[in-house]
């Protein structure tokens, strides 16, 4: 048995000295440490972070960025008791919370803070309580399992030495029609196979060699990319590329050229379709539904009120600048953008 250590409780921890412990352990004597929401991202698979962001973060170049999914986290945060408590009642297993930070026996790297435990016919195992919303339940459709969910409890299980491991989402208010229960069984092959790609990480980490963005969905590389890099600054010198880039260069180019004779023949049918719009808009006055009958078809007509609320922020800043101003929010974005110009 490869018993693993409790280095810790964390239940009255403050969040500052969980991410501390969490990072470096309880006496900072890891250099660095990796836990079951990583796994995830060292394998490319997590939808909000990049293994070069989590390089960063492991070395103390960058700072975590929770901000586009930290209402997420939070609400998920507080359902896990919900959640747990009804596993417990579906399953008939006795739900036991957790609080400890756990150390692998063979790899001190390797660090768990569960969820849950939970007592049953088979022993004790992991419990891992998700919440989604029901635009992504079928992620949990006839028995699927989200990898990166799969890799999280997979890295549990060989942390805390147990053979099964327990994931219970929930997306709704009903748990007999709106809540999965699957089951993953240890898997010492698919486990190994983990632990030599969370290695390779460490040696990264220790080497200073970074990871790249390929293989990662190209949107959250760009958005971790602009994390990492920051604001351009101007007068650094012009970056020579080699031929090698030719091809890339030109094909964004060509496409940006596509997308900006699109975006022409857009305005060009809105302004001709407003145009056209006005004779029907005289016929319907303050009817909303019209018709055309043909042989072979029927035209069907809208012509609805909506109306959407929002800040008039001209009337904000003129009757409360003050509040204008402390409301204001900075953004920043950096986009390649290709020109080719004769030589």
């Amino acid at each position: 048995m490869a018993v693993p250590k409790l280095l810790c409780d964390t239940k009255e921890m403050t969040r500052e000295r969980w991410l501390e412990c969490r990072e470096h352990g309880p006496d900072g004597s890891i250099e660095y440490a990796l836990g079951g929401s990583d796994v995830a991202t060292v394998f490319g698979v997590n939808p909000w972070a990049t293994p070069l962001g989590l390089y960063q973060s492991k070395k103390g170049l960058l700072k975590p960025d929770d901000s586009d999914n930290a209402n997420r986290k939070q609400m998920g945060k507080l359902l896990e008791p919900v959640v747990a408590y009804w596993y417990g009642e579906k399953t008939g297993f006795q739900v036991i919370e957790d609080n400890g930070l756990y150390q692998h026996a063979d790899y001190p790297y390797a660090l768990a803070n569960l969820d849950y435990r939970v007592s049953g016919k088979d022993g004790y195992g992991v419990l891992d309580c998700k919440t989604t919303s029901w635009r992504n339940a079928e992620a949990w459709a006839d028995d699927a399992i989200p990898h990166q969910y799969e890799l999280q409890v997979r890295f549990y299980m060989a942390v805390m030495d147990l053979e099964y491991a327990d994931l219970a989402c929930m997306w709704g208010f009903e748990a007999d029609k709106e809540m999965a229960i699957r089951r993953v069984s240890r898997d010492r092959d698919i486990e190994a196979i983990i632990f030599e790609r969370l290695g390779e990480f460490i040696e990264r980490l220790q080497a200073d060699n970074p990871p790249t963005m390929a293989d990662v969905n190209p949107e959250l590389a760009m958005k971790d990319l602009a994390r990492i890099y920051g604001a351009s600054q101007s007068g650094l010198p012009t970056v020579e590329f080699g031929k090698k880039h030719e091809r890339a260069l030109r094909r964004i180019a060509a496409l940006q050229e596509d997308k900006t004779e699109l975006d022409r023949q857009v305005r060009e049918n809105e302004k001709e379709a407003t145009a056209l719009s006005v004779k029907i808009a005289e016929m319907m006055g303050t009817h909303e539904h019209g018709v055309l009958e043909t042989a072979a078809d029927k035209l069907l007509v809208e012509f609805i009120s909506k109306s959407r609320r929002g800040v008039d922020s001209s009337l904000l800043k003129k009757s409360h600048p003050a509040i204008y101003d402390s409301v204001l929010k900075t953004t920043q974005s950096r986009k390649i953008k290709v020109a080719i110009q004769a030589v």
